[in-house]
Order: structure tokens, then C-alpha cells, then sequence
């Protein structure tokens, strides 16, 4: 099939001219244009096969309108199709030659064809969806925890077809639901079960979920509330409350006795080496959370030789604010609780608290054009995690927004205690989360005119969390921390993703236990108890992912001074950000991108 034909069958065409700067780009050569016309193929194949997907990319509408009444099956023979369709579309690029493509699109290829090969490794090897999230249902994953989450931040409601399309996935959600059960069940037998404690956790927000009225449950109201501010008539309490109470709870129901059923023959332990091939599923995910090759040893090095150094530079400024008694951690607990640095733990508390934040969004971006040439223009939302996801829910994310702009990015703040968020901590999170961090950089990839589609939606984590982390530090050389105890946080943030790097691997390398990691990071860092727990129970149930902050950012630090270093007087920092809009890629991509990029100016 040509391009024209697949075009005028898919429905691309339509697609694409709501999308803006998504259009398919030819090069002028014949192997450019073939190949930007397999991958608008491999895109639509993966919206196809992902209602969700099409739905977080605003793509569920014109053509694609069926996406939004559905949600994707989870059985065995999805996840073998699924894979089956990857395998495919890799077989296809197969057919190019690098050498007859333009630079632009051989960076393309090889990105993309990383990218589909890391997506069906974990099957391929293992026969799970993911070695970084190995366990099916636990504290943070599910379609118990997602779905929920996704109706409310993800499913757009604007007109009656929305909500009607709304009440279509609240049904499916319980066929999920049961689906999900079964897969959970097959795979608990093969030796894939979460740890005790991390199935308690889960169990109580199944019955945080389970427990709410189905009249007034969050997954009712989500649709109630929104409907009204629309002035869509309509009974959509009774509608959705019925479904809740008739299908949904009853499947709830069932996966509760089967998670009740299966904890006690969870295997002890709490790192991925617990389960079959634990060691060589961690050396996958490490390898697939950092786009490199180190082995879990180095990465433990590299810890332990960071949180020194981090800490002695905090060491300098506790002591020059007047916290001078203890270890360091010790010293930043105590300005943890510090009352002039505390929000109050109240509605009205929190409130000022997500005021704050916004502002330092709004005073961020007063800055960007310093030291950006382009500045992305969607929208950002900041929101409290939702309450019945919130006791096992990380302490803050980012939501992309759509790639047709009708729905704002989303920067989640888990706000279970108030208290986990000393005020000094906060610019630093704003800065990672928002502006320049991963609202910058993945605005600047999905409004860029420079690649496809495809790769508009990539993600590699160690790029994107790398980044955040040095986008931090570019806000510390904007001068953007107010206060000496502003910049310790920044720095706080740093030592953190430091002991990132010594947790991760002692828990699935070292047998370390949750007790042990809990306890060094609350050493080290100072943060308190129950927020630190939290962050080591993902750990323990999402290997190597915590890894990829500090190994990205220091190939992003490097890249920098590499190329500051090669160019001197031509070197522009706004030019430098620029590779934004080339996309997310791999880290041993990325050096090479920059060693390409400063031959260029080299010869300009």
C-alpha cells in the first residue's frame, strides 16, 4: 500500500490535519518519504491497538471517535497480538538502507527501532509485559489504580457523546477488571506476585475504591461534575452509579478474594530477585530504565561516590543558615519540620500550597527565554493526587497533554500529609515536574515540526528524567532559587536521585530489604518516614527505573560541557537546547547527536 491509499483508508489524513506540526515531512528523497509513511503506519497501529493511548493523545475523535467508548482487553492473546504487531512493524524497517536516508531520518530509524525492540524484549525473554513493572496488580498498577485515574484526567467530556462514551468504559471497566484477574492468577502461578506489603497496600485501595457509596464514588462524580459544568442534560449519576454498583463492585469484589487468596504464597523478599530469572530481568530493566550498558555494581559505585559529594555541598549551606548539630540528614530533618517551612495539613493549607506552585510555574517561564529559543505553548494544570490512589501513588508526576491541545498537561502533587512538602523542597519539584523539566521538554517534542509523529510520543525514560533533574539545575543557574535553604532543596533533590542509585540496586542486586533501603535514604536525605517508604516501595515493584534520573542527568551534564568545552566563544546555550525538538532518544544516541551537532557549528 502507498502512502496516498494508506492515507485515504486509515483515516490518517483527517488525523493528521487536526494535528498541528504533525504532518508527515518528506525530505525529498524517495527513502525519507517511505519511511515517514511506515511510521504514521506504525503510529496509527499503535493508537489502534490502544484505546487509551488515543484518548491521552486527544486522537479520539473524527475517525479514530470509537477509540473513546473503549477500553483494551487484558488477556493473553491481547499482549501476544500486540506483540506479534510490534514484531511487524520492525520487520518493515528492516527494508532501509541508513545510507540512503538523510541524516534526520537515520536518527529517526535508529531511535524508532530501539524503541519497538524494548518493547517486546520483556516478552520475548520473560513472558511479562515489562521487566521494569514485572507484577501485573500492585500498589501503583492495575487497572483497579489506572483506570479510575485515566477516566478522570484523560477522558474529555465536552458533549453528550463524551459522556455517553464515558459510561461505555465504566462497563468495560469491570470486564477489565475480571480479565485482569484471571492474567493475575495465571501469573502468580508462574512465580509473578507482588511482595506481602505491597498487596496489602493494594488491597486497601481496592477497598478505599470498593467502599464509596456507588452514587457518590469519585468514578461517578468524575462524570456527574464535569457533565453539569458542560450543561449536558442527562441522568448521569443513576446511569454510571448502576453500572458501579451492579458490574463494577461485584468485579472489585472478585479481585479482592483473588489477591486475598494469592498473598500468602508470595515469595519472601522484596527486590526483583525474588521472582524466576530475577537477576536477568533486573539487568533488562536496568539496562532499559538508563539506555546503557552498566551493570548494577557501577551504578551502586556511582551512588555512593554522589550522595558524598552532594552531601558535603548541603553540608556548607545548613551550616551557613545555622544547622550545624548532626549529620546532614539529620539537620535536614529538623528543617523539615521547621514551622515557618510547613503548609498547614488542611484543605485551605493545600490549597496555598498548589497556589504556589502555580506561581512558580507563571515566574519560570518569565525566565525561559534566557537561555530557550523556543518556548512550548501548551498549557499545564497542577493537581492534587486523587485521594483513593493517593496511598500508594508516587509523591509527584507529570500527565503529557494532547497532542491536539483541547486537554492541558497535568503535574500531579501527592498530597496525602501536607508535611512531605517542606516549603524550601518545592521550587525544585515545580522546576522537574513543570518548567524547564518535563513540561518543557515534552511540550517542545510534541509541538516540534522536526520529527514524526511516531516520535513525537517517545519516551526513554533516563532522557526525560535526566532531563528534569537538569532542568533543576538550570533553574539554579537563573537564579530562580529565592533563599540559601531554597538552592539546600535543589540540592536535596540531587542527593535523593543519588541514593536513587544505591537503593535500587541494593534491593534488587544486594537483597537489600524495604526495612534497610527506608532507613538509609531517611539518613541520608533527611525526608520523613512515610514519604521515603513510599518512594522505596516503587522501587521494590518498578526495577531500575528509579536509576534513570541521576545516569540521565549526568549524560545530559556531560553532553553540556562537552560541547562548551569544543566550542567555546560559539557556543550558545539556547542553540544547545534546541535538541529538544529532535525528540527523545537513547543516551548513547543523544552523545552522539552532540558530537554531531558541534561538528556542524564547527563547520558553520
Amino acid at each position: 500500500m502507498d502512502r496516498r491509499q494508506f492515507l485515504a483508508s486509515s483515516g490518517i489524513a483527517a488525523l493528521a490535519a487536526t494535528l498541528p506540526g504533525t504532518a508527515i515531512a518528506a525530505s525529498g528523497t524517495g527513502g525519507d518519504a517511505a519511511l515517514d509513511a511506515d511510521f504514521e503506519r506504525i503510529f496509527q497501529q499503535a493508537v489502534g491497538r490502544s484505546p487509551e493511548f488515543a484518548t491521552s493523545l486527544g486522537l479520539d475523535k473524527g475517525p479514530l471517535a470509537g477509540a473513546k467508548s473503549r477500553l483494551s482487553p487484558r488477556t493473553a492473546a491481547k499482549r501476544a497480538a500486540d506483540v506479534a504487531e510490534t514484531k511487524a512493524a520492525i520487520a518493515s524497517l528492516a527494508k532501509y538502507d541508513p545510507a540512503t536516508l538523510s541524516p534526520a531520518a537515520q536518527l529517526n530509524l535508529e531511535v524508532v527501532r530501539y524503541s519497538l525492540g524494548t518493547q517486546i524484549a520483556s516478552a520475548d525473554a520473560f513472558g511479562i509485559d515489562s521487566a521494569i513493572r514485572p507484577y501485573r496488580i500492585f500498589q501503583q498498577g492495575g487497572a483497579y489504580f489506572s483506570v479510575p485515574d485515566f477516566l478522570n484526567t484523560a477522558h474529555t467530556i465536552n458533549a453528550k457523546s463524551d459522556a455517553d462514551a464515558y459510561l461505555a468504559r465504566l462497563d468495560q471497566f469491570a470486564t477489565v477488571l475480571d480479565q485482569e484477574s484471571a492474567m493475575q492468577d495465571a501469573e502468580a502461578a508462574r512465580g509473578f506476585l507482588a511482595p506481602g506489603w505491597s498487596l496489602d497496600l493494594t488491597l486497601g485501595q481496592m477497598r478505599k475504591l470498593r467502599g464509596q457509596p456507588a452514587a457518590t464514588a469519585s468514578i461517578v462524580q468524575s462524570l456527574v461534575t464535569r457533565a453539569a459544568a458542560k450543561t449536558i442534560a442527562g441522568d448521569w449519576q443513576a446511569q454510571a452509579a448502576k453500572i458501579v454498583e451492579s458490574k463494577i463492585y461485584p468485579a472489585l469484589d472478585r479481585q479482592i478474594a483473588l489477591i486475598e487468596k494469592l498473598k500468602p504464597g508470595t515469595k519472601a523478599g522484596d527486590g526483583i530477585w525474588r521472582v524466576p530469572n530475577g537477576d536477568a530481568i533486573y539487568a533488562m530493566a536496568l539496562n532499559q530504565a538508563t539506555t546503557t550498558t552498566m551493570s548494577p555494581d557501577e551504578v551502586h559505585r556511582i551512588g555512593l561516590a554522589q550522595v558524598a559529594e552532594i552531601t558535603a555541598q548541603l553540608d556548607t549551606i545548613l551550616k551557613s543558615q545555622g544547622y550545624t548539630t548532626g549529620t546532614v540528614g539529620e539537620r535536614l530533618a529538623k528543617l523539615n519540620i521547621a514551622a515557618d517551612q510547613l503548609y498547614a495539613n488542611t484543605p485551605d493549607g493545600r490549597a496555598e500550597l498548589i497556589a504556589g506552585l502555580n506561581q512558580g510555574v507563571k515566574a519560570m517561564h518569565e525566565r525561559l527565554p534566557q537561555v530557550f529559543a523556543t518556548v512550548p505553548t501548551q498549557p499545564l494544570e497542577i493537581r492534587a493526587v486523587p485521594v483513593e490512589i493517593q496511598d500508594g501513588a508516587s509523591n509527584g508526576y507529570y500527565n503529557r497533554a494532547s497532542l491536539d491541545g483541547t486537554r492541558p498537561a497535568i503535574y500531579f502533587i501527592n498530597l496525602k500529609d501536607v508535611g512531605d512538602w517542606p516549603k524550601y523542597t518545592l521550587p525544585s519539584l515545580t522546576y522537574h515536574e513543570g518548567v524547564p523539566g518535563h513540561h518543557l521538554q515534552i511540550s517542545l517534542a510534541q509541538e516540534s515540526k522536526d520529527i514524526p509523529t511516531l516520535r513525537k510520543t517517545g519516551f526513554f525514560s533516563a532522557y526525560s528524567e535526566g532531563w528534569a533533574l537538569y532542568a533543576e539545575q538550570l533553574a539554579d543557574e537563573l537564579k530562580a532559587y529565592a533563599s540559601p535553604l531554597e538552592r539546600a532543596g535543589y540540592l536535596q533533590s540531587f542527593l535523593f536521585r543519588a541514593t536513587r542509585l544505591v537503593v535500587d540496586t541494593g534491593i534488587h542486586a544486594k537483597q537489600w530489604s524495604r526495612e534497610k533501603a527506608t532507613d538509609y535514604m531517611v539518613a541520608t536525605t533527611g525526608f520523613a518516614q512515610p514519604r521515603t517508604q513510599r518512594e522505596v516501595e516503587r522501587y521494590c515493584t518498578q526495577a531500575g527505573q528509579a536509576c534513570s534520573y541521576k545516569v540521565g542527568h549526568m549524560a545530559w551534564t556531560r553532553a553540556r560541557e562537552k560541547a562548551q568545552g569544543a566550542l567555546g566563544d560559539k557556543f550558545d546555550l539556547k542553540q544547545f537546547h534546541e535538541i529538544l525538538k529532535e525528540g527523545a532518544m537513547p543516551l548513547s544516541i543523544l552523545e552522539r547527536r552532540i558530537d554531531q551537532r558541534i561538528a556542524a557549528l564547527k563547520k558553520g
